[in-house]
């Protein structure tokens, strides 16, 4: 099999940057009352800005999920002069697309309106954006496409406005002074995500005078087997966590049972997303031959800075300890764009002009949807 390589990167931010202060104003308030969780969420989440893509006057959308999916790939091609009309394979990975059918991957190259090309689209939460970049890298590997575009993209804001949410109780708010990670839930929700989309050229060779990675490996690892589902959204729960899907009620409850609000077990959240999360990696340690000290940058997908320490902590417990110098994120400035995280992550990276040929960078995307992860490993050319 051949190499494949990113050979350019891009993203679409949408609109300017909304501070904490600002956010309430742009997403509204639940029952015309300021959010008392919120001040609490942002100060253990540690994001200060973060993108919507929400017109801050009028509150109503400025972009859907495809079209900027489209405007990152769009300027991908600008940035790199690569000509849309040659591309052989688009890859989408979302975990909120603008409709259920038809998915994601189409709408985007319908916005785009490029010629015929393979399209595929990835399903999931997190972890969407590098199943999608792993489909591209084999189909590029492999020899059965000259070129692919992967993308990540979310689009939260469209189901994050005030009037899709109920108020919550005084207790619920309450917990969360001696429980930070309940702030997962409902309204709380809404002060964790945020828009953003990113693009990467896949090429079969390394393109001259510019920063390229080599992309060695991809490994994906589910857990579903162990736990049952913790985020949804499209679904309700029993008491015993088994997951009823939104077909399985009638069209009244749909609004009652806030059946298409985003939703998580924070309870189990806090309990097993860290384990999860490194679960697989002393396999991955051993099959890949894996050392900590030939890392050179470790970029963590993270939701919050209240999971970094004990993501830090797990991982050297588990034997792969990266000194946190080497550790890259833009959490605090992009916020959790979820599926686009790890686009958005190595894109300012890479454009930074702090890779140097020869450096090991490793992407780690794990996902609460039912706990699973992903790692890259990437070379700098």
């Amino acid at each position: 099999m051949s190499e494949a390589f990113i050979t350019a990167t891009s993203v679409a931010l949408p609109n300017a940057p909304v501070d904490n202060e600002s956010m309430e104003t742009v997403l509204g308030q639940i029952g015309g009352k300021p959010s008392r969780a919120r001040p609490i969420v942002l100060r253990h989440n540690g994001i200060k800005s973060r993108h919507y893509a929400i017109d801050p006057t009028s509150g109503l959308p400025t972009h859907t999920n495809a079209s900027l999916t489209a405007e990152a790939i769009r300027a991908l091609a600008l940035d790199s002069g690569f000509s849309l009309d040659d591309l052989h394979c688009l890859v989408t990975g979302t975990s909120i697309p603008d409709q259920i059918v038809p998915n994601h991957g189409v709408m985007v190259h319908g916005e785009l309106g490029n010629p015929a090309c393979e399209v595929v689209s990835t399903a999931g939460v997190c972890l969407a954006g590098l199943t999608a970049l792993k489909y591209a890298w084999l189909a590029v590997k492999g020899e059965e496409a000259e070129n692919a575009i992967a993308t990540g993209s979310e689009l939260p804001s469209a189901v994050l406005r005030a009037e899709y949410f109920s108020e919550e109780s005084a207790a619920q708010v309450e917990a969360l002074s001696t429980q930070p990670s309940i702030a997962f839930e409902k309204d709380f929700l809404r002060w964790m995500l945020s828009d953003g989309a990113g693009a990467f050229l896949i090429e079969p060779r390394p393109r001259a005078g510019q920063t390229n990675l080599r992309i060695d490996w991809i490994e994906l690892s589910s857990a579903a087997h162990r736990l049952p589902v913790c985020m949804y959204m499209g679904g309700d729960r029993n008491p015993d966590g088994t997951l009823i899907g939104w077909t399985q009620f009638p069209p009244k409850q749909w609004a009652e049972k806030s059946i298409f609000a985003l939703k998580q077990d924070v309870k189990l959240l806090d309990r097993h997303i860290i384990e999860m999360s490194i679960a697989s990696l002393p396999a991955i340690i051993a099959r890949r031959k894996l050392k900590a000290e030939e890392i050179d940058w470790l970029l963590p997908h993270i939701s919050s800075y209240y999971f970094l320490q004990p993501t830090i902590d797990a991982m050297a417990q588990a034997g792969f300890t990266v000194p946190t110098e080497r550790w890259f994120t833009n959490l605090k400035t992009k916020g959790n764009t979820g599926a686009a995280s790890v686009y958005i992550m190595l894109d300012e990276l890479r454009r930074s002009g702090r890779l140097t040929p020869g450096e090991r960078v490793l992407c780690f995307v794990p996902e609460s949807g039912r706990f699973s992860s992903g790692l890259m490993h990437l070379t700098v050319l």
